[in-house]
């Protein structure tokens, strides 16, 4: 993963980073493999603060490209409208969730 532009917006509380990521031979990269590459050329940032967006693949290219949000703090991420919070949840949780629900 190659940083494209990076860019510091204190008026937001976060930082954005407009990258670009090359998977020859292999699909494109799944969001909580690209939160972990954003987590590595971040660091002390915060895997439940951290918000993928924009991302784009063409078609007949291995290569990617998008937007990651990395936030300060909680109260900062709630900018992020909840579609997107719903996208970015841990599978694990709503995997747990679903089956509590089927035994009843």
């Amino acid at each position: 993963m190659e940083i494209i532009e990076r860019k510091e917006n204190t008026l937001l509380g976060r930082v954005e980073i407009f990258f670009a990521l090359n998977h020859a031979n292999a699909p494109t990269p799944s969001l909580s493999k690209m939160i972990e590459m954003v987590m590595k050329l971040e660091p002390g940032s915060k895997k439940d603060l951290i918000y993928i967006k924009n991302v784009n693949t063409r078609f007949g290219m291995a290569r990617t490209n998008g937007l990651a949000l990395i936030y300060e703090s909680e109260e900062d991420a709630n900018l992020e409208p909840e579609y997107i919070k719903s996208r970015h949840e841990i599978p694990e949780e709503s995997s747990a969730e679903v089956s509590e629900g089927g035994d009843e």
